[in-house]
């Protein structure tokens, strides 16, 4: 490779210029770098972006090209045929890309690089996206973990390699003069109806509004994250999870800056707290990569014979917040709105999904893809199967959330409720997490009327739960 032979970046998730090894090679060959993005929904399948995911590119990639310059060059269509493509018309020298996880990405990716050494390329591929990738963490006996805490404690932290370092954002960076003519607008990334208008004003996709959120949460949040981190009605969690996912900040940036807090006893609780959190990210790529059928299959077979029911009413009201217990139709009208929800909130939602309505993991799986602007096939799946009981070292099928009890102990004034369901707001807050035991006196005060501006529950929570006791319990019997 000459000098003279532009070296092509290929970003994927890792719309950033800091911390990107890719990118720091690439310049270092002192060649001129070619940086490109490719929207690649065919190879994708059914795993292509959702809306808000693609509201989010969107903005982030906007965001990119500006850091760029006006450099960033975009394509559509399947990357297995762009890439050889582009590397032959611009005689390039090489092609480097930061490594993805997704079953999809593997395979498409490995037919890229034969292509491209085939035709004398040199090809290159480094960690961007991950503390501790999962090909490098197996038990003593070389197979995968299924339990978390052995996972991230013994193999990760005691057995794995420590995360590489940060690299800078690189300089003397210079950009092959080539322009394809495309511009973002011909992505169709954004709808003509402006249904996102509440997540932009709610987000600041970007490589800058990551660090403005790192540093803002470092500031304002760590110090009270594991206790606070599962109280939705304030604000002690990161919001870090789609800057994580797009690649503005890289886990080791986040990773290094929170264990710079780890000298302050006053945070050592807190800090080691957020650093689980950020392994049970890397948990569930570790699970993907060794079970790539983990988006659909249970990983657990017995629940191959678990009776979903189907009853598309019911999951409509779920998806729009009209399930009559606030706390899951706060959470459900949050995600619409804004593209998020608060974790502790998505436990809840989820258990009621699965188990009072015992309606299959798939049809929240799906919802959460299409509407999460942090929308990850690795966490979303791995998540959906843990709180169905199906995955690996899942939550146990008894474990089933009752959304009034969690309502009055994570929301006890109200707060987050009243924010995302203001028919609710004069409820007093003794009723105000199961409006229907409210005397009709109270109701009528606080201007609710039940099956009308607001709905009355959709199930009964006991009658629910006894339910999906008896269906769980149905598979041990029949083993």
């Amino acid at each position: 490779m000459s000098d003279s032979q532009p070296v092509i970046v290929w970003f994927r998730q890792d719309l950033r210029l800091s911390d990107n090894p890719a990118l720091q090679a690439a310049t270092g060959t002192g060649a001129p770098v070619l940086p490109v993005y490719v929207l690649d929904d065919e190879n994708a399948g059914e795993w292509s972006m959702g809306a808000a995911s693609r509201w989010w590119l969107h903005e982030s990639l906007n965001s990119l090209h500006s850091d760029l310059d006006g450099g960033l060059q975009f394509f559509k269509g399947r990357a297995d045929q762009l890439i050889p493509r582009l590397a032959e018309q611009v005689n390039a020298g090489g092609v480097f890309w930061n490594r993805c996880y997704e079953p999809w990405r593997i395979s498409r990716d490995k037919v890229i690089k034969a292509e491209l050494l085939a035709n004398g390329l040199q090809v290159r591929s480094f960690n961007g996206s991950m503390l501790f990738e999962p090909p490098t963490i197996t038990k003593s006996d070389a197979t995968p973990y299924k339990v978390f805490t052995a996972f991230y404690r013994k193999g990760c932290l005691q057995s794995g390699p420590a995360p590489r370092a940060v690299v800078d954002k690189p300089s003397g960076l210079r950009l092959h003069e080539f322009n394809t003519g495309s511009v973002l607008a011909d992505y169709g990334l954004l709808p003509d109806i402006r249904w996102y208008s509440e997540m932009a004003e709610t987000w600041s996709p970007g490589e800058d509004g990551a660090r403005a959120r790192l540093k803002h949460f470092l500031k304002a949040g760590i110090q009270h994250y594991k206790s606070g981190r599962d109280r939705p009605d304030q604000e002690f969690v990161s919001r870090l999870s789609p800057h994580l996912h797009f690649g503005e900040i890289s886990p080791h940036q986040v990773w290094y800056a929170a264990k710079a807090l780890e000298a302050d006893a006053s945070f050592a609780g807190d800090v080691d707290h957020f650093l689980s959190e950020l392994g049970w990210r890397e948990f569930s790529n570790h699970l993907l990569y060794y079970w790539p059928e983990l988006p659909r299959n249970n990983l657990q077979r017995k629940f191959n014979r678990f009776p979903w029911r189907e009853d598309d009413k019911a999951l409509q009201r779920w998806q729009r917040g009209q399930t009559g217990y606030p706390i899951v139709d706060a959470g459900m009208r949050q995600l619409w709105r804004t593209g998020y929800m608060h974790n502790r909130v998505r436990m809840i939602v989820g258990s009621f999904l699965v188990k009072n309505l015992l309606l299959h993991w798939h049809r929240g799986e799906d919802w959460f893809w299409d509407t999460l602007v942090d929308a990850d096939l690795a966490n979303n799946s791995a998540s959906w199967q843990w709180i169905a009981g199906c995955g690996a070292d899942a939550a146990p099928y008894f474990r089933i959330f009752n959304p009034v009890t969690q309502g009055r102990k994570f929301d006890p004034d109200g707060v987050y409720v009243r924010r995302y369901i203001p028919e609710l707001a004069k409820l007093p807050n003794r009723f105000l997490h199961n409006p229907s035991d409210a005397p009709d006196t109270v109701l009528q005060q606080a201007g609710v009327r039940l099956d009308d501006n607001y709905p009355a529950p959709i199930v009964d929570l006991k009658e629910s739960r006894e339910r999906a006791l008896a269906a769980f319990k149905s598979l041990t019997v029949n083993q």
